[in-house]
């Protein structure tokens, strides 16, 4: 047991001499900068957990490759990282996408034509209880506005078919 605590404390004492070699020659300040001179199988440069773990598991392994991509060159270089999968948007790229204000531009010209399927396309979705207030306050100022009509039916519509869709999920769900 001796024996091998020894072999591990001089493996631990060579690999700090390698380590703090291969930082003066790249003039970083701590070990996690050696990360972006040695290259990961996958792509990219190794990240500085499995720099800290084959530290202390795999020393010899970790002082080999420190000496093949960092002491050994003349001038090391650094790995481009690891290309990553986008974040965030989920975009297609065939899917166009309209501004605000050409949305805006697009139902101002479905109303000039009269094309009510792109009209309800185009217009905000409103909820049913904003969808019924424009359409009373329309009727007490004694205008008729068609499209708030249809507002009005596409949100009762919608609300409807939500109602029904909760009744049979839970009417499901007792079964």
């Amino acid at each position: 047991m001796n024996e091998k605590e020894n072999k591990q404390g001089k493996s631990l004492e060579d690999i700090e001499e390698v380590i703090t070699t291969a930082i003066e020659k790249i003039g970083g300040d701590k070990e996690n900068d050696l990360c972006r001179f040695l290259p990961m199988s996958v792509g990219g440069y190794m990240h500085h957990f499995t720099l800290r773990k084959m530290k202390l598991k795999q020393p010899f392994e970790l002082g080999s490759l420190i000496k093949q991509f960092i002491i050994n060159p003349k001038k090391p270089n650094a790995v481009a990282p690891k290309q990553r999968a986008a974040r965030g948007s989920k975009k297609r790229k065939d899917q166009m996408t309209f501004t605000r204000i050409q949305l805006e531009r697009l139902l101002n010209i479905a109303k000039q034509t009269g094309d009510k399927e792109m009209i309800s396309l185009l217009s905000p979705k409103t909820s049913l209880v904003a969808a019924k207030r424009n359409l009373m306050t329309s009727i007490r100022q004694g205008l008729v506005e068609e499209d708030l009509w249809f507002a009005y039916k596409e949100s009762a519509e919608s609300y409807q078919f939500i109602q029904d869709a909760n009744k049979q999920f839970m009417a499901m769900d007792k079964d």
